[in-house]
């Protein structure tokens, strides 16, 4: 019974193998059939180029379809290795840069660049290939028990019993095998090359450093903004009153007193608004005493009940501990502002390979990465530094974010 299952299985994968490998021919075969069916010296060239285009049209959904297949029954996972889209970011001149050009509207931006990665992307050529290999090699080896059982439909049909036996042991024999060649050339043929995986990392650090300067460019806006409306301000409004102050100190004492002590007031608020903005830079805390106790005292400023755990005291580069901390931050606001969470906890260790942060909240989850929002933008703060952010937040909670980032303790 075991073989007889085998032989079933083996029958319909080689089936589902033939059909596979063969899309891609059967569309030139097309081409030419209807280029001799034309009989035209002139017109022959039209049916190619529709076989050319529907072929650029087949290739990565039929090579999205071998991996599929191979993933299903051997669970061999093989990498695509395209080339990702990446991000489409509005600048501050209305303009949108996509990483190639500067678009008018944020479709445009997109639409340029899915057609430029989808038609440069030399993945292309490695998907042609080897759909072209298996055609010749998988493809001829699982057409042989479908060609067994047609012979001996064939056989029996036409009164030659021997040519259906033989036609009949063939199919039962090749079964189990014939498709098995299929794997071993799509694993061989199908992975990314090396110059792809290297052109990929490329792409990569080009799109970090384009959303770095983005980033930047926000920062430095922000920053000038908060001196502008707040500390520029009240500067040249104590500038003002202890101009007036000076003046009416020989007239009128009592009101140049009072000036002066509104003055005090708002040098003192000037001050306060200044720390909040370098703390709001750079931390004081995360310089002098490392990211575990600055993430300890974030939480003590914190609304929510939350506990901190760490390995030990873990020093790192001035950078990553920036991009941690305010990454943590950021969970932590969303804990309190989108989930509405009471309790929250925070794991930070070192494995050996980098640090791992880990939180979790008792909020309502349903939590999202948007491509505006601010886990996107941590998320884009993170990969400056080959870290990644795994977020897990179904509806109903608790959200558990996951941030790990490749790097020494010092």
């Amino acid at each position: 019974m075991s073989w007889v299952a085998s032989a079933c299985v083996g029958f319909v994968r080689s089936c589902i193998v033939l059909v596979v490998s063969m899309l891609v021919p059967a569309v030139w075969a097309a081409g030419v059939a209807v280029a001799i069916w034309w009989r035209s010296p002139w017109t022959w060239i039209v049916p190619f180029v529709w076989a050319a285009l529907g072929t650029l049209l087949l290739i990565r959904p039929v090579a999205g379809m071998v991996r599929s297949l191979l993933a299903r029954w051997t669970g061999t996972v093989i990498p695509g290795g395209y080339r990702e889209l990446g991000t489409v970011t509005r600048l501050s001149t209305g303009f949108w840069w996509n990483g190639h050009s500067y678009e008018k509207t944020r479709r445009d931006a997109e639409k340029d660049l899915r057609l430029r990665v989808r038609w440069t992307d030399p993945a292309n050529w490695r998907d042609l290939r080897c759909l072209a290999i298996l055609a010749v090699t998988a493809g001829l080896s699982a057409a042989v028990p479908p060609a067994g059982i047609v012979a001996a439909v064939l056989g029996f049909a036409q009164s030659m019993p021997v040519l259906g036996v033989a036609g009949l042991v063939v199919a039962v024999a090749s079964s189990p095998y014939a498709w098995r060649p299929f794997e071993p050339i799509a694993v061989r043929f199908l992975r990314p090359t090396p110059s792809m995986a290297l052109a990929n990392r490329v792409d990569e650090l080009t799109a970090q450093r384009a959303d770095a300067t983005v980033a930047q460019a926000a920062e430095i806006r922000r920053i000038e903004r908060d001196l502008h409306d707040g500390a520029q301000a009240r500067l040249v409004s104590l500038g003002l009153s202890l101009a007036t102050a000076e003046k009416l100190m020989e007239t009128d004492p009592r009101a140049a007193k009072a000036l002066l002590k509104d003055a005090r007031v708002g040098a003192a608020t000037s001050l306060s608004e200044l720390r909040e903005l370098v703390r709001g830079i750079n931390p004081p805390v995360l310089n002098e005493r490392g990211l575990v106790d600055a993430v300890r005292a974030l939480a003590m400023d914190t609304p929510l009940e939350t506990t901190v755990s760490a390995g030990g005291q873990l020093r790192l580069d001035p950078p990553i501990e920036s991009a941690l901390y305010f990454g943590i931050a950021e969970l932590l606001t969303n804990a309190v502002k989108h989930a509405q969470a009471d309790h929250a906890e925070i794991a930070i260790s070192h494995d050996g390979n980098g640090i791992v942060v880990l939180i979790e909240d008792d909020g309502r989850g349903d939590a999202r990465v948007e491509d505006a929002g601010g886990l996107a933008g941590l998320r884009r703060r993170l990969a400056a530094f080959d870290g990644t952010l795994e977020l897990t937040s179904p509806d109903g909670g608790p959200t558990r974010a996951r941030i790990t980032v490749p790097c020494e303790s010092l």
